[in-house]
């Protein structure tokens, strides 16, 4: 049997990266899969067929989870297009680095409002149906840099290690309904995103890893996937970093 097969789950912005991987493995292991996504319709179109081509319900939903209003609406809708909601993954997130002395006001709002946010937003969205069901997983897509820190990104680093505070607090609240809240840290993961860093960096960044390589999506998404799942039953309240020992 497929480890979460039967379980319906939505993936915040699923398009491209971490998110799409996401999506992907939650298909193939058996999940009917909902996603958002905010640009390309196209990408949402074809991930939906993709997702698909496992035999599972998938439906895309053009929405931004940084709005309160939007992120209920969505929810709403997934309940009422799927049924239920069994695992919510809070995976959108964006990055406007700079250091403080140069950021603007502009890039804090954004990175937090977006980042951590709608992190709120869609979990408390959530959170009802899930009380209902008694039963849940909330997983929250968060960051190494989270937990350590990085020059150049105050914003980027706040509102993740602002997702881990809120993760915690939450598995401290939904315990008792049997629903779960935990997060997933990644470290340096090969994305479109680190695509853009010119190639010396990005070698001296994969040999100060024990591991002397970047990661791939996929193995973010497997972390995900067991949280998903019911092979994670007792496990709550905790933060998975998958970097390859970058942080120990």
């Amino acid at each position: 049997m497929k480890i979460v097969e039967n379980k319906v789950a939505l993936v915040t912005g699923a398009s491209r990266g971490i998110g799409r991987a996401i999506a992907l493995r939650l298909a193939q292991e058996g999940a009917d899969v909902a996603f958002t996504y905010l640009s390309s319709v196209e990408k949402g179109e074809a991930l939906t067929k993709e997702l698909e081509a496992f035999g599972v319900k998938a439906k895309g939903y053009r929405s931004d989870a940084s709005d309160f209003q939007a992120a209920d609406q969505l929810v709403t809708d997934v309940v009422a297009d799927f049924g239920k909601l069994d695992v919510l993954i809070n995976n959108a997130g964006v990055t406007k680095d700079g250091l403080l002395m140069r950021m603007s006001e502009e890039q804090w709002d954004t990175v937090i409002r977006i980042n951590l946010k709608s992190v709120f937003n869609l979990t408390k969205a959530a959170t009802k149906s899930m009380i209902r069901a008694k039963s849940g997983s909330i997983i929250n897509i968060t960051s190494v840099v989270g937990i350590s820190g990085n020059a150049g990104q105050s914003n980027y680093a706040a509102s993740k290690a602002g997702i881990i505070g809120f993760t915690k607090s939450i598995a401290l609240e939904l315990g008792s309904r049997n629903i779960r809240s935990n997060a997933v840290a990644p470290g340096f993961i090969e994305t479109e995103m680190t695509g853009a860093v010119e190639s010396k960096a990005v070698e001296e960044w994969k040999q100060s890893i024990p591991m002397k390589r970047g990661g791939q999506p996929e193995e973010v998404a497997d972390a995900c996937v067991f949280l998903a799942s019911d092979l994670s039953r007792y496990i709550t309240g905790q933060v998975i970093q998958v970097d390859g020992g970058m942080l120990t």
